[in-house]
This record gives structure tokens, C-alpha cells and sequence, in this order.
């Protein structure tokens, strides 16, 4: 992907994994990346769950860089669900999910660039779940549906799209037997499949797209499954 020289990327939960990829290829593509993670390191530190983090890191690039043209909403954590989360740490998900990126989107409204976008990352559990998943998946359909409210309160400014990811292997481990083959793509998907529709989204050929949930999880969610039918069998 070319095009982004000079254009200024701002990525949450940019230290690993997903995060890491996106900002990689955004820097690979000639674009000035932003970091904001709360592990510690050459980038911006900090919770991103504390209003004052982000009103200092969003100070911070604005006054270094003056505009954004892209921001991608991308930190989250797993934090557990109904079986044993208190009261703080749901709500602690939910900082880290959904306000965050409310809060980065208001914040750089007025300095986002013409052309510029906005890429939430959702999950495939925005539509299904395990048990003891509600923090993440609570955040995750929050952001989902944040991400057309944007898309609406920004139109003709910001285009606003999110991606739900499916399993995705941060290590770039390949697999095979029925990890792989339970997929419809025939394999489990790595962070570069993201990382290439981030800044597809942020381009000019996606100029069209905005208020879109795009999952890429290899087909697992249209995939139906009943107990003994194509070899799915539930054991319990």
C-alpha cells in the first residue's frame, strides 16, 4: 500500500500483536506513526482507561504534528467475565474499549486532516461469545455500534469503520489438523490480514466505505454447526 507519506497515524495498543502489525505497515507505507500502550517503551506510556493519559498523549501529537489523518482504536484486554469480575474491572474494559475511543475521536476531531479516518477494532465476539467472556465482548459490541454513531456524527470529515477479527495468531504460527481445516479459508489468520484492511480502509479506494463492520475471521461465522453434522460433534 502506498500513498500515506506524510500522513500522521495514530495507533492504540500499538506495542504487540495486532497493534504492532498496523503500526508497522503504517511506518512501512511512509506514513509518521503515533503509538499509545501501556506497556512501557520508546513509545507514548500509559492507561489508556485514565482520561488524563489520553488528554496528555493526545496533547502530545497535536502539538508535534498539528493534524491526524488516521486513527485507529485498536487496545483492549481480556478481563474475565460474570464469574469473576468486580464492579472496577468491567468498567475498566469498558474505559479501555469504547470510551477510549470516544474520548481520542473527540479530542483530534478538530485537527483530523481532509481524507482522514477512523479504523475501530471490534472482534468477532461483537456477534458471538465463550463463557465468562462478557468484559471483551461487552467492549467489543460497544465499539461496534460506536463506530456508525461516528459515522454519522463525522460525515463529509472522518470516514468511520471497525473490523472484527476472528482468531487471530499473534505470532504468526502456522496451523494445521482442525485448527486450520474448521476454517472456511482452510487456515488460521495472522495480524497482517488485519494490518491489510486497516490501510485499505485509510485509503483513497476505500472512499466509499464508512459506518462498515468488516469481519475477517476466515468464514467462521457463517459457517453453521449442529452436533454430528459435517463431522462437528460436541462433547460434554
Amino acid at each position: 500500500m502506498t500513498g500515506f507519506e506524510h500522513k500522521v497515524a495514530v495507533v492504540t495498543g500499538g506495542a504487540s500483536g495486532i497493534g504492532k502489525t498496523i503500526a508497522d505497515e503504517f511506518a512501512r507505507a511512509g506514513a509518521t506513526v503515533c503509538v499509545i500502550d501501556r506497556q512501557p517503551g520508546p513509545w507514548f506510556s500509559g492507561d489508556l482507561a485514565d482520561e488524563a493519559v489520553l488528554n496528555r498523549f493526545a496533547d502530545e501529537v497535536i502539538d508535534r504534528h498539528g493534524a491526524v489523518d488516521f486513527l485507529i482504536n485498536n487496545a483492549m484486554m481480556m478481563n474475565g467475565g460474570i464469574e469473576n469480575l468486580s464492579w472496577a474491572q468491567f468498567n475498566e474494559a469498558l474505559h479501555v474499549g469504547v470510551s477510549a475511543p470516544f474520548w481520542l475521536t473527540k479530542r483530534f476531531a478538530a485537527h483530523f486532516r481532509p481524507g482522514a479516518s477512523i479504523v475501530n477494532i471490534s472482534s468477532s465476539r461483537d456477534r458471538m461469545s465463550q463463557p465468562n467472556t462478557e468484559s471483551y465482548t461487552a467492549a467489543k459490541g460497544g465499539i461496534a455500534a460506536l463506530t456508525h454513531a461516528l459515522a454519522v456524527s463525522l460525515a463529509g470529515r472522518v470516514r468511520v469503520n471497525s473490523i472484527s477479527p476472528g482468531w487471530i495468531d499473534t505470532g504468526f504460527r502456522h496451523y494445521s489438523g482442525p485448527d486450520a481445516s474448521q476454517h472456511p479459508a482452510g487456515r488460521v489468520g495472522n495480524p497482517l490480514d488485519i494490518a491489510h484492511m486497516v490501510l485499505f480502509l485509510c485509503s483513497e479506494k476505500a472512499g466509499f466505505i464508512t459506518g462498515e463492520n468488516i469481519c475477517i475471521d476466515g468464514g467462521m461465522t457463517r459457517q453453521m454447526i449442529y452436533h454430528n453434522d459435517f463431522d462437528w460433534t460436541l462433547n460434554r
